[in-house]
């Protein structure tokens, strides 16, 4: 069983900036992935971005070169640097976590708000 938290969300104006983290604890061993995935209204939930324990690292096209994954493996937490907002942003933000022949987690959302 692995217990994903995230934080960092919040309100912020077009073109600024968040960074979102996601600490992740319970049963952590066999932790091969983690990433982030967004769910707006009206829309369906979508992969952000996404990597692996050794770094590889994977980018839907509309954020590319604007948010950044990163992750600290000793300290089991993921991040999202998030640069250039705009209010396609707007969403709740969901850590996800893959364990090796176990199972897949999710966190419970933190909420990003891209508005002038």
């Amino acid at each position: 069983q692995v217990q994903l938290v995230e934080s960092g969300g919040g309100l912020v104006q077009p073109g600024g900036s968040l960074r979102l983290a996601c600490a992740a604890s319970g049963t952590i061993f066999g932790i091969y992935t983690m990433g982030w995935y967004r769910q707006a209204p009206g829309k369906q939930r979508e992969l952000v971005a996404a990597m692996t324990r050794g770094g590889s690292t994977n980018y839907r096209d509309s954020v590319k070169g604007r948010f950044t994954i990163s992750g600290d493996n000793g300290k089991n937490t993921v991040y999202l640097q998030m640069n250039s907002l705009t209010p396609a942003a707007t969403a709740v933000y969901y850590c996800n976590a893959a364990r090796a022949s176990i199972g897949i987690y999710w966190g419970q959302g933190t909420q990003v708000t891209v508005s002038s």
